[in-house]
């Protein structure tokens, strides 16, 4: 066995659009379709749309457009794709443009390794003006004819690097025994939200676009709100300001390199419809998500004892020393999340990537 560090990007996996790859090794459970020995007219004219559906596997990065909802987003590409499953990596809200991830069908087992990971924003503060959703959607709270200077707003920006506290916005996500934020406020409740902890790694100004509006550049970690940071500046500068534009170029392992617009998207669906090209151009492996972590590469026979949820004793001078989560492969091929503990290889997540996956390279204007 041998434990490599992988780059940031991982080579594609090898795969036809007309030829589902299997997991192929000896030991490997196939199972039949169940929907193929379901019996009956009814029955079937019932089905007829799951079985249009088919086994996807990989990451697409969609620029997002502004305007947008994630949720409508991932619908979109999951009938794009016509796929079984898909959801996406960290919400972007409608006025928000930039990487969204979305993972189709195994790499919905990777998407909280990349919600766990970096996110880098570029965004624009009006300055002037608060709203109650901390963007231009929202109504006018607060005003003040003041406007910050470069020197004041670089002066302020240490307070909002490192760990800070930090009041979600009153439209935002967030549960509140068992009720959206949004949804309280749009019903006209004051939303009880406290403080939390978030990171932010990285803070500069960028550009100043008059007294009126400031460009800036965050990285930060999982769970920090854009919009209340802008918020937040505002009211310690003493004039109050909002978002008016915001997009996002990092996003985990994936940066504006990655991304594709949807326009191009649906070009290429329509370039695949004709024989023309293929679906899969379009993703990228289900581990270009765990760049981070180590992966283990296994024997065949080992492989078998894995897919069946068995752990594997791991001896021998190549044996890895270390503990902590691995992701395993078998020829190459991505095979399961595990952990390494007492000697043991342990399968916490299997992957069956049957179906259409990524091409291995992705073609250029797709």
């Amino acid at each position: 066995m041998n434990v490599t560090t992988p780059d940031r990007v991982i080579a594609p996996q090898t795969a036809d659009a007309n030829t589902p790859a299997e997991n192929n090794f000896p030991g490997a459970t196939r199972h039949n379709d169940p929907r193929q020995q379901q019996g009956g007219k009814q029955r079937q004219q019932g089905n007829q749309q799951k079985r249009d559906r088919r086994d996807v596997h990989g990451w697409v990065i969609l620029d997002k457009p502004i305007g947008m909802t994630s949720t409508h987003a991932v619908a979109v590409l999951k009938r794009l794709f016509n796929a079984k499953r898909a959801g996406h990596a960290g919400t972007l809200d409608p006025l928000a443009s930039g990487g969204l991830p979305i993972a189709l069908g195994e790499a919905t087992k990777t998407v909280p390794f990349v919600m766990d990971g970096r996110k880098r924003y570029r965004f624009t503060v009006c300055w002037g003006e608060e709203r109650d959703t901390d963007d231009t959607e929202g109504q006018v709270t607060q005003t003040n004819p003041n406007r910050p200077t470069e020197e004041a707003i670089r002066a302020l920006l240490p307070q909002f690097t490192g760990t800070i506290e930090q009041v979600p916005p009153q439209y935002s996500a967030i549960k509140i025994q068992g009720e959206r934020a949004y949804d309280m406020a749009r019903d006209g409740e004051v939303v009880p939200l406290q403080p939390r902890p978030v990171e932010i790694h990285e803070l500069t100004l960028v550009e100043q676009q008059g007294n009126e509006r400031s460009v800036f550049e965050a990285e930060c970690g999982k769970g920090t709100y854009v919009r209340a940071l802008a918020r937040d500046m505002g009211r310690l500068l003493g004039c109050y300001g909002h978002i008016c534009a915001l997009r996002r170029t990092i996003c985990g392992p994936f940066t504006e390199d990655d991304m594709i617009p949807l326009a191009d998207l649906e070009a290429l669906c329509d370039r695949a419809a004709s024989g023309e090209g293929s679906l899969a151009d379009a993703l990228l492996p289900v581990e270009t998500a765990l760049d981070d972590i180590p992966a283990l590469a296994v024997t065949r026979a080992d492989a078998a004892r894995l897919h069946r949820g068995q752990a594997v004793l791991l001896r021998g001078r190549d044996a890895p020393i270390s503990n902590g989560t691995v992701y395993v492969t078998v020829g190459g091929r991505l095979l399961a999340l595990a952990e390494i503990g007492n000697g043991e290889l342990i399968p916490k997540r299997v992957f069956n990537l049957t179906g259409l996956i990524a091409s291995p390279i992705r073609k250029e204007g797709v």
